[in-house]
């Protein structure tokens, strides 16, 4: 059978050819792009977990910053020639890549967000991510030295793992800390640690220290400011009432000052903040403070320290105060009548003077001596007063300052 073409017949073969030719060209030259690469992984479909014959794989973290971290992972089914695709590597989107999932052990609120919708993929399979982890951590800090608290808090990042099969994660990379300072807690170091004999538990060590200017000035120094008020007070005189009006004063300044801070605190714990403590104490020096002060003011006026059970030496109580005042008047009005009648008992009314005078004489001298009395106790309390007050201050410092209180941060791993 012999077949024959016309020219248009050979037209027509020649052009179908042709385009055969540039359709193979083309789509081989599109093949080799970097997107074409792309798109051809993207196809395989690949969103779970690599697989090897022991069923775990590896995540290595080279790089911490806090917050980010910069992980990387193997996935043989991601690999492509060379020879093929002259490309080392090739972006390609998160979502249609397996990642693994991060969380926080000791983490109440765990939050994991990719850097960038995009991921790097090299030509062996390794993958190289970055994300972000943000978590509300679960950790008991020593707060027994407040507003001096420093203490140790343990973040522990996990992957998924159960039964033989899953993730681990490689902490093989460095930790840098960046924007440490939150509020009143400054981040001190972080460190990458390892629980000891478990390669499946790796932690970041924090160092946090409260920044104490700002409790100090708001809670330790008004304290102090009182306490030493209460001390200079004892300038003022025993008589007048002024000093027990103050020392009252600063007993209910403290005690609204108290009320005001109930809710601003630290709550307890197992280790109870001091400072609580401390502002009993103070309170109870001011109370005592101003309770010595009535007791010396009525010591200074009376000459007794214990009001309404006994009088003081020497003194009537009942009809014999009365009969006192009344013997006064008395005196008073035979004075008055001498002046009258000079002539009539002299030496009757002259007698009644100089004794109603020795009297007044003895009654000034006992005061006097009352007084000298309440000032010489109030000059001892005061100096005790301020010496206790210092070495309570410097010691209360010292505790708050040096005292550490051991607390297991590591409870959530059992």
């Amino acid at each position: 059978m012999m077949m024959f073409f016309t020219n248009s017949g050979w037209t027509t073969v020649l052009f179908l050819t042709l385009l055969t030719a540039g359709h193979g060209d083309a789509q081989s030259t599109t093949c080799v792009t970097r997107r074409c690469l792309a798109e051809a992984l993207i196809k395989r479909g690949y969103s779970s977990q690599p697989q090897n014959h022991n069923c775990t794989q590896t995540i290595q973290v080279p790089f911490v910053e806090y917050q980010t971290l910069s992980v990387r992972w193997n996935d043989p089914e991601l690999t492509w020639d060379p020879s093929v695709y002259p490309f080392d590597e090739v972006v390609l989107p998160v979502a249609k890549v397996w990642t693994p999932e991060l969380h926080v052990t000791n983490g109440i609120l765990t939050t994991m967000k990719h850097s960038s919708r995009d991921l790097i993929v090299h030509n062996n399979g390794t993958i190289v991510h970055s994300v972000v982890l943000s978590a509300e951590v679960n950790c008991e800090v020593n707060l027994f030295n407040y507003p001096y608290a420093a203490d140790e808090c343990p973040v522990a990042i996990q992957t998924w793992y159960r039964d033989g099969c899953g993730t681990s994660m490689d902490f093989g990379g460095e930790l840098k800390v960046v924007d440490g300072t939150h509020g009143d807690w400054q981040t001190e170091y972080a460190y990458l640690e390892q629980q000891l004999n478990r390669d499946d538990r790796n932690y970041i060590r924090v160092g946090l220290r409260v920044k104490y200017l700002n409790p100090f000035i708001t809670l330790m120094l008004p304290s102090i400011l009182l306490v030493l008020a209460d001390v200079v007070s004892f300038a003022l005189p025993l008589g007048g009432g002024e000093r027990n009006c103050f020392k009252v004063t600063l007993v209910l300044s403290f005690t609204m000052f108290l009320i005001i801070l109930n809710d601003v605190l630290p709550g307890d714990s197992h280790c109870s903040p001091i400072i609580r403590t401390h502002f009993c104490i103070c309170l109870v020096f001011l109370v005592f403070s101003m309770l010595v002060s009535m007791v010396l003011t009525g010591l200074a006026g009376t000459g007794s320290l214990v009001f309404c059970c006994w009088p003081k030496k020497g003194s009537r109580q009942g009809d014999s105060g009365s009969s006192e005042e009344r013997e006064d008047e008395e005196v008073k009005a035979d004075i008055s009548v001498v002046q009258l009648n000079a002539s009539e008992g002299d030496s009757r009314m002259l007698s009644k003077v100089v004794s109603f005078l020795e009297e007044l004489r003895e009654k000034t001298q006992e005061s006097e001596r009352y007084e000298k009395i309440a000032t010489t106790v109030d000059k001892i309390f005061f100096w005790c007063y301020l010496i206790i007050a210092i070495a309570y201050f410097i010691t209360m410092t010292l505790i708050m300052t040096m005292h550490t209180c051991i607390v297991n941060h590591f409870d959530f791993w059992y």
